[in-house]
């Protein structure tokens, strides 16, 4: 698990990657629709996808000349398992912090 969570960020630690991954949560799109809005070369681009597809948030298929991504829901949904646990080890944490700043303030006053 921890090895896809670690290249699921790493792929979306590119905004690029994060653009598409964002257009593919509308739905499936060809490269060369995905491609238009970045100002780079087409070879760059499908260099961002293989990273895409090596960590499993996107997949890839060919029917003719063309070649349309999907997003992979599964490593999205790891994701936010793993920002889920975060977000409540913090919360507990501030909480803990705020109850010791209120017996702080009780006992200074």
């Amino acid at each position: 698990m921890q090895h896809s969570i670690d290249a699921a960020f790493a792929a979306l630690s590119d905004p690029t990657r994060r653009a598409v991954v964002e257009r593919l949560a509308r739905g499936p799109a060809s490269v060369s629709d995905l491609a238009a809005p970045h100002n780079i070369a087409l070879p760059t681009f499908m260099r961002h996808l293989k990273v895409l597809e090596n960590s499993g948030l996107v997949r890839s298929a060919k029917k003719g000349r063309v070649r349309t991504c999907h997003i992979e829901p599964a490593p999205l949904m790891e994701l936010q398992g793993w920002l889920e646990w975060q977000r409540r080890v913090w919360d507990n944490r501030l909480d803990q912090l705020s109850a010791l700043a209120d017996d702080i303030n009780r006992n200074t006053s």
